[in-house]
């Protein structure tokens, strides 16, 4: 399955399917959904990274269950917007659960999701083991949205 440009992807995906937006880490995948009319993102959870194909039947079974019709992956730029090794492992990522899965992928800038998420969290006064435990599909929701708003279509004047 080939790497789309999220306005290509979103433009394709049929009337009344959703997004999932992947942030894939190390130990974890953050999992957030969008809304049918591709406006609002919603942390979902987090699954433990594992074999892709595991973790690629999980994708496609949020993906059944929730009417999501395309895959967001977070893309892990440079902080000057550089593509490194970190980078293009989380591209290669992203065509693997592209093909797994069935799913168009498209990539979109992470920078400092994590960080703007756990900035929040702390903001609201949430203990470490609660920002643990949800920080991962925060991000995951905190990238999706921003994709929806940079792809969103814009009203006349």
């Amino acid at each position: 399955m080939p790497v789309f440009n999220l306005t290509e992807l979103r433009d394709g995906l049929p009337r009344g399917r959703r997004l999932i937006g992947l942030d894939p880490g190390s130990k974890l995948i953050g999992v957030a959904l969008s809304d049918v009319l591709l406006m609002l993102a919603s942390p979902y959870g987090a699954l433990r990274r594992g074999k892709l194909r595991a973790n690629a039947a999980e994708v496609a079974a949020i993906a059944a269950k929730e009417g999501a019709g395309g895959l967001v992956v977070g893309l892990p730029l440079g902080m000057d917007g550089s593509f490194g090794p970190a980078a293009q492992a989380a591209k290669d990522w992203a065509m693997a659960m592209g093909e797994a899965t069935g799913l168009p992928v498209a990539l979109w800038d992470e920078r400092l999701s994590s960080s703007a998420v756990n900035r929040a969290m702390i903001a609201a006064d949430m203990t470490r083991a609660k920002r643990a435990a949800a920080v991962d599909a925060a991000a995951a929701a905190y990238t999706l949205q921003a994709a929806l708003d940079a792809t969103a279509p814009r009203a006349a004047p």
